[in-house]
């Protein structure tokens, strides 16, 4: 039995209230929630994975030719063994590809969001991608509503807050080893509100909960759904970013590939996170006093794990 719950995302649309006090538990127990009957179309995950096992398999000239340094793998592809979890001493054992919003030419944001960039090699890439993001972050902004119910808050509190956030879409390839080795990515929290994770084709996928590490055990087409540590701090640790690594449980995974696609969302960049009032109280001080800008925020983590 898996330590995580999941509940039907039909539950939405009879009873929002419920819903979201579903996933506010969860989120509260665990870090997670997986999420059934949601509105992410299979083929499109399929076709997602299908196209990057394509990409992933060019030859490494013709890879790094979409790497572009010193911005934190913000776009574009990132190669093996460069993202490294904050204080870990090995970087993580897997290459990727981040996608972002699309932004005009003279919008206030462009300073905080770089260009998005498109695999030549690859027939349908931009509108393969493109599709995948914007059903992911529509998505993700209706179970940012269930939490601002859970929270007490109006159900659009965060609207205005997340309608043009510096999210990511992100595929993750582990390519095989044949090393002994005990993690693929590193014990980590993710940086951001909730990140949304679709596609993990093989076991490995770990949370940290009372010290012991579990694995997660739901269907490929679940989408697992957990606190980062933007909401972890907006929240007074109300709701909490709970460690998480991937692992290789066994010598047929550990021999094989594996492909993942989380979904970070993230906040609007000029965002200023201060903790939630109504999380603070005389048995729960304000763990966060000083109040930080997202975008300042994201800067201090992708230098930590080692982006920048």
């Amino acid at each position: 039995m898996s330590i995580v719950d999941t509940i039907s995302y039909e539950l939405w649309d009879k009873d929002p209230e419920a819903f979201a006090n579903q996933l506010g538990k969860n989120h509260k127990n665990t870090g997670f929630c997986g999420i059934q009957d949601h509105p992410i179309p299979e083929q499109m995950v399929s076709d997602s994975i299908e196209m990057f096992e394509e990409f992933f398999a060019l030859s490494q000239d013709i890879k790094m030719k979409y790497f572009i340094k010193d911005i934190g793998g913000a776009r574009g592809y990132t190669p093996y063994r460069i993202e490294t979890a904050k204080g870990a001493k090995h970087a993580d054992l897997k290459e990727f590809w981040q996608t972002g919003r699309d932004l005009s030419d003279n919008h206030p944001y462009t300073k905080y969001m770089f260009e998005n960039i498109v695999a030549e090699e690859v027939p349908e890439f931009k509108n393969t991608i493109t599709e995948l993001f914007d059903a992911f972050d529509s998505f993700g902004q209706q179970l940012m509503q269930a939490t601002a119910i859970y929270l007490g808050l109006e159900s659009d509190y965060f609207e205005s807050h997340i309608n043009e956030g510096n999210s990511v879409l992100r595929t993750i390839h582990y390519p095989p080893v044949d090393e002994d080795i005990g993690e693929r990515s590193g014990a980590h929290g993710d940086i951001n509100l909730i990140t949304l994770l679709i596609g993990g084709n093989k076991p490995g996928l770990e949370i940290l909960v009372d010290d012991n590490w579990h694995p997660i055990d739901t269907p490929q087409s679940t989408v697992v759904c957990n606190v980062g540590d933007m909401l972890e701090r907006f929240t007074n640790n109300r709701l909490p970013s709970v460690l998480h690594r991937v692992t290789t449980p066994s010598d047929a995974v550990k021999g094989s590939s594996r492909y993942s696609i989380p979904f970070f969302l993230h906040p609007n960049p000029d965002w200023f996170i201060e903790t939630l009032p109504s999380c603070i109280d005389d048995e729960h001080p304000d763990l966060y006093p000083e109040g930080i800008m997202a975008d300042d925020f994201l800067q201090q983590r992708l230098y930590e794990i080692k982006l920048l």
